[in-house]
């Protein structure tokens, strides 16, 4: 029997626009006709959004960004910085995207089995402790996997996105029960990422990045995640298994530089699930994609890939994987810089 998604979102707050901005509305259009693609039926249930408590963000955010940021919305929003705006409802958006990812963790406790996708906006992973960062305003991954520590469990924060999740990173440096990862382009906003970041004295280890060249293709993020990364992931041995789930690796995408295809998403979603100790704990969050066409599909070809079905990119979905990129002797580089700075800490 295939497992059943847990749709978290779409969220009911006032969207917040800006024209000519990559990150809109729009968005969050192209995900659900995705998940439209795939005919679920009965196989999908939708979580009804809320609102994540002050005490959820506090975990991850200060007060003073927090309590700045309503503040900001509550007058009307405007910019930020140079890359990140906020409107008036967004601060009831970002509480929404952080909170429904609580609900649809939740809801795959209650049920013991499935696979969970939260399809808010705005995205999460680069929103630091202290502010907002790249059209992020509120880590929404960050804020559900503290949520898990603070209940005991181990939980693995995998990033996909084609840029490095800077906040995620920042927020678990020294965190021992948080491990991340992150596959990312390099170089790129927000140029970190490197090898050797590895994490605090507490949770030396516990950071794992693979910045790869423009035009690596899916056989190379696919090469590091087995050769590098799980046998990090055996020995931290994860009761929890989240994903920033950014499809801007797609080779579609404005505002990135690899080459994956719908079909190499899938690959990545199947590796996550076999990264999860059992069914029931594997949830993703919507990250970055900004190419309407190649979201819907990617977003299709993932889900699809967790659920088992026959065509798991969609309706006329890319779902061929890709190879033959650049990159795949710069995962043996990369292993070694990290093992180095290992060495040295």
């Amino acid at each position: 029997m295939a497992p059943e998604l847990i749709l978290g979102g779409p969220t009911e707050a006032p969207t917040h626009e800006r024209a000519g901005h990559p990150e809109r509305p729009a968005r969050v259009t192209a995900v659900m006709a995705g998940v439209d693609d795939l005919h679920l039926g009965q196989d999908l249930e939708v979580v009804t959004p809320v609102e994540a408590s002050l005490a959820h963000l506090l975990r991850v955010h200060d007060q003073v960004y927090l309590a700045r940021l309503e503040a900001f919305c509550q007058a009307g929003g405007g910019e930020l910085d140079p890359d990140t705006y906020a409107g008036p409802g967004s601060w009831r958006a970002a509480r929404l995207a952080a909170g429904t990812g609580l609900a649809a963790v939740e809801a795959l406790e209650r049920r013991g089995t499935g696979v969970a996708f939260v399809a808010a906006r705005p995205p999460g992973h680069h929103a630091v402790r202290e502010g907002q960062m790249g059209f992020c305003l509120v880590n929404n991954v960050s804020v559900v996997a503290a949520h898990l520590a603070e209940r005991g469990e181990r939980v693995l924060v995998l990033d996909w996105d084609v840029h490095h999740g800077n906040g995620s990173q920042a927020i678990f440096w020294d965190d021992p029960r948080v491990l991340y990862v992150s596959t990312h382009q390099w170089p790129l906003y927000p140029g970190t990422g490197r090898p050797d970041e590895t994490g605090g004295p507490a949770a030396r280890g516990l950071t794992v990045n693979v910045p790869l060249p423009p035009g690596a293709t899916g056989d190379v993020v696919r090469r590091a995640l087995d050769e590098m990364v799980v046998p990090v992931v055996e020995r931290f041995s994860p009761t929890w298994v989240l994903v920033s789930a950014g499809f801007d690796a797609h080779r579609a995408d404005p505002l990135g530089g690899l080459a994956l295809s719908a079909g190499d998403f899938a690959d990545l979603a199947r590796a996550a699930a076999a990264m999860a100790p059992r069914p029931g704990r594997l949830a993703l969050f919507l990250e970055g994609g900004y190419d309407l066409a190649a979201l819907r599909t990617s977003v299709a070809a993932t889900l699809g890939a967790l659920m088992d079905l026959a065509n798991p990119a969609g309706e006329g979905g890319d779902e061929r994987p890709t190879a033959g990129g650049p990159g795949a002797e710069m995962v043996a580089q990369v292993m070694e810089l990290r093992a180095r700075a290992l060495d040295r800490a």
